[in-house]
């Protein structure tokens, strides 16, 4: 029993870390300001809302999906870790140089947004939010539950990078405020380090699951 918990409260912690440091909420948090700036406090409010409810149902719909999608199209378990390795290594090196993300939406998303009124699912929700490296993330921990209840605690650590996810973009300007660009900056950094050190450990993992039966 004890070691069951401590498996889960290991598993819960690691989904917890790799999602919040791929969303990368306080990064994304000027892009948001910026993009409803034409908008109502109570709108804002709303958008926020309503983008991470649309990032929830996107990434708990790709955590049961993600097992169907391996077998259509043969894909080794093996081979998605290693290549969401060098996608979370290439997110968090983006990072390291304070890049925030610019590359998730297109330039004619962006067009397309000033003149909706409805902003929060798409570009906010999908792909500002549930971005590529999100979803793959969600794939590959929804990958590596072997039990049924291994789910429900990648679902309820997706609830909670989500909710903060909310609180972070609902205060984005008192974020801001307190901390700056440069705090942001800084922070954006350690959130890449992160998640660089996390994408060569889903490399290893990787690498040593799909030489073993050769070596063994």
């Amino acid at each position: 029993m004890i070691d069951f918990i401590q498996h889960e409260i290991h598993f819960f912690v690691f989904c917890l870390t790799t999602l919040f440091t791929l969303i990368n909420p306080i990064g994304i948090a000027p892009i948001l300001i910026i993009m409803t700036e034409r908008f109502e406090k109570k709108e804002k409010y709303n958008i926020a809302k309503k983008g991470s409810v649309t990032a929830f149902i996107t990434l708990i719909l790709f955590s049961f999906l993600g097992s169907i999608i391996f077998n259509f199209f043969g894909i080794t378990i093996e081979a998605f870790q290693i290549m969401g390795g060098i996608l979370f290594f290439r997110n968090g090196l983006k990072m390291l140089d304070a890049k925030i993300g610019r590359s998730r939406t297109t330039p004619a998303e962006q067009e397309e947004s000033q003149d909706s009124n409805d902003i929060a699912i798409s570009p906010i929700g999908i792909p500002i939010i549930a971005g590529p490296g999100a979803i793959t993330a969600t794939m590959l921990l929804s990958s590596q539950t072997p039990q049924v209840y291994s789910y429900v605690t990648l679902m309820f650590a997706i609830f909670t990078v989500l909710f903060f996810v909310y609180i972070i973009l609902r205060n984005g300007n008192i974020l801001l405020k307190l901390l700056g660009t440069t705090g942001i900056r800084i922070i954006q950094r350690l959130m890449g380090l992160i998640l660089m050190v996390i994408a060569v450990q889903f490399v290893i993992n990787g690498i040593i699951s799909a030489l073993k039966p050769y070596i063994l």
